[in-house]
């Protein structure tokens, strides 16, 4: 039996099927994926970020969304919505449903086993794709450990991970600082309810 050909939306499709959708979706180079749910860990996570970001921020020029806020590149090959996205000064949006963020100063993703790699990898390069983002975040679930990279003036990022309880990760495009214990508050780790002892160390790598 001959399959059927793949059907391919364009940009506009893609909205207007999102907007009535009972469930958030990607798009990616005209195909349409379904977002699955999150475990408990990923919510409480998201939760202690959005809170500690917002408390910071609230007194300042600074918009702090959680993953109900879209975020598309440049050339509308990539729509998604990051767990938290913050934006510093004038944010920017498709249209006049502002529910489309073209300009986030700093993206944190909570990493599950099934998406760790496609974070890392593939989404992190079409982030890199959107001028205004200058930090990306990935915070693991499953264990006590967090990784930044940071855009550098001459378009490289500097890789830094923290995985102690009394670490605290700097935020140098916000000022802001997340405390592990903060990020971490009732969160329980698989298999073990302890913390290894803490490792920080930070490197430099170009990543275009």
């Amino acid at each position: 039996m001959a399959s059927h050909p793949k059907h391919f939306y364009n940009p506009d499709e893609y909205i207007g099927i999102e907007r009535k959708a009972a469930h958030k979706s990607e798009y990616y180079a005209g195909e349409i994926f379904a977002m699955s749910g999150a475990s408990r860990e990923h919510n409480i996570i998201v939760v202690n970020v959005t809170t500690s970001l917002n408390t910071q921020l609230q007194e300042r020029d600074c918009e702090v969304y959680s993953s109900d806020m879209r975020v598309r590149t440049r050339d509308k090959t990539f729509y998604t919505y990051p767990d938290v996205a913050v934006v510093c000064g004038q944010p920017r949006f498709d249209d006049v449903s502002v529910d489309t963020l073209l300009n986030p100063t700093l993206i944190v993703e909570v990493l599950s086993p099934s998406t760790e790699r496609y974070d890392r990898t593939r989404k992190f390069a079409d982030y890199r794709k959107i001028d205004s983002l200058r930090e990306y975040v990935l915070i693991a679930q499953q264990e006590c450990r967090v990784t930044r990279y940071v855009k550098q003036s001459d378009g490289g990022w500097l890789f830094q991970e923290v995985s102690g309880l009394e670490d605290v990760m700097e935020l140098d495009s916000i000022n802001c600082r997340l405390a592990l214990q903060s990020i971490y508050r009732k969160v329980s780790f698989p298999g073990s309810y302890e913390i290894a002892a803490s490792e920080t160390h930070s490197l430099s790598e170009q990543t275009r």
